[in-house]
């Protein structure tokens, strides 16, 4: 009889006990829920756009001036639908200068193939309406093309493209010692304009045909001064970039489940992300994964320099959020955050923001490559580690490019 009571009140007591903690859990269960909150996250693209991608000078290996008979040579990196504009001083002239036609020299052709060889008719002989060519006085006249005079005779221009980097070589040869118009040619100017998807940003670099010329291409027609107009390079060139759709989870635990430094791309969807701005492999991807509590996309297409993007999220205390938005002019980079944060953060978290390099595709100088989606091209395959994104290339610090912000 002791027994069976003795037993009886083990059961009861166990009952009891199991009661308890699964009302302990429930009314956790529910306090988490009440606890539950709503943040928005905003990404926006804060990048200054500059005219052009890439410019520099050029001059004369012995001396700063090109004479008869010898070669300069320019490496610069495009993509199609890019150009290449140079300018240099007919040196025997009052204000005479070479340059290509608008909008510079063409690169790839219809099929997007890039040009090589011989491409001298490209190069015009321009008047710049400064000086009268004969007694050397001040006028203004519009820039026209200097008749009667057939400037590839002159001026030899040879292209040379290493695929796998995007990388051109123009030699410029003075050849006008062949003909009765023998000349130096002064230190020179180059540039490559920025492209934004659907144009270039400058479209008729250093002057305007036609037009009354501006100071810095009279100082080059007139006396070979390239200085004037390096310094309106310089302010004016620079790396710009676009943004994708942005991807967002929620999680639990330490790893961040959209990428791990100093390891290989895990198939998962990153890659397309980092390579075409594409969110959906990584999306459905993280939504299978047990420790992810939910995943959210800002924006439906690229986000050009001042726009912005947002997405809702739902969250617990505890949680974890993490992101990834394409480097939209590159090869395969992305943003995202280095540091663990936590869902309930709120402000800027652009400190938070780096950007990485996903190893999954040959670089190329960003804006500027024929293999990165910019330009409907696909990147030549490489398997490294991720990693951030050094200095080879003169890219923004991130607090230009990308603003992100929780409220």
């Amino acid at each position: 009889m002791n027994k069976l009571i003795f037993r009886t009140s083990v059961l009861a007591s166990a009952t009891l006990a199991a009661f308890t903690l699964s009302s302990c859990r429930d009314s956790d269960n529910a306090m988490m829920t009440d606890m539950a909150f709503q943040r928005t996250i905003t990404f926006e693209n804060v990048v200054t756009p500059k005219d052009f991608v890439q410019s520099g000078s050029f001059q004369g290996t012995e001396t700063p001036v090109i004479m008869p008979g010898q070669s300069v040579s320019i490496k610069f990196s495009a993509g199609k639908t890019q150009a290449l504009m140079f300018a240099t001083m007919y040196g025997a002239s009052k204000d005479w200068f070479f340059a290509s036609q608008q909008p510079g020299i063409k690169l790839f052709d219809s099929n997007g193939n890039a040009i090589t060889g011989d491409v001298s008719s490209s190069v015009r002989l321009w008047d710049n309406g400064s000086k009268d060519d004969t007694t050397g006085q001040v006028e203004s006249k519009p820039i026209i093309q200097v008749p009667n005079v057939d400037a590839s005779q002159l001026m030899k221009l040879n292209l040379s493209y290493n695929d796998v980097s995007s990388e051109f070589t123009l030699t410029i040869t003075n050849k006008s010692d062949e003909t009765a118009h023998t000349t130096p040619f002064s230190p020179g100017v180059w540039a490559v304009s920025n492209y934004n998807g659907s144009q270039l940003l400058n479209s008729a670099p250093f002057f305007t045909p036609n037009a009354l010329s501006n100071p810095e291409i009279t100082d080059i027609a007139q006396m070979g001064n390239i200085s004037k107009m390096m310094t309106k390079l310089n302010a004016n060139t620079g790396i710009m970039t676009g943004l994708s759709p942005a991807l967002v989870v929620v999680y639990r635990g330490d790893k961040n489940p959209i990428y791990e430094l100093g390891k290989s791309d895990s198939g998962m969807g990153l890659k397309d992300i980092a390579q075409f701005g594409n969110v959906t492999k990584l999306q459905n991807t993280l939504k299978s994964l047990s420790n992810v509590k939910g995943v959210y996309v800002a924006g439906n297409a690229p986000v050009a320099p001042g726009s912005k993007i947002t997405a809702n999220f739902k969250a617990e205390p505890g949680d974890k959020i993490a992101y990834a938005t394409m480097f939209g002019f590159s090869n395969d980079w992305f943003y995202a955050n280095e540091q663990n944060i936590d869902a309930n953060t709120k402000g800027d978290l652009s400190s938070k923001t780096s950007l990485f390099d996903s190893g999954t595709g040959i670089d190329q100088y960003p804006g500027a490559g024929n293999h990165q989606a910019l330009f409907g091209g696909t990147p030549q395959s490489e398997n490294v580690i991720i990693s951030k994104v050094g200095t080879q290339y003169p890219v923004p610090a991130v607090q230009n490019v990308i603003k992100v912000t929780i409220n």
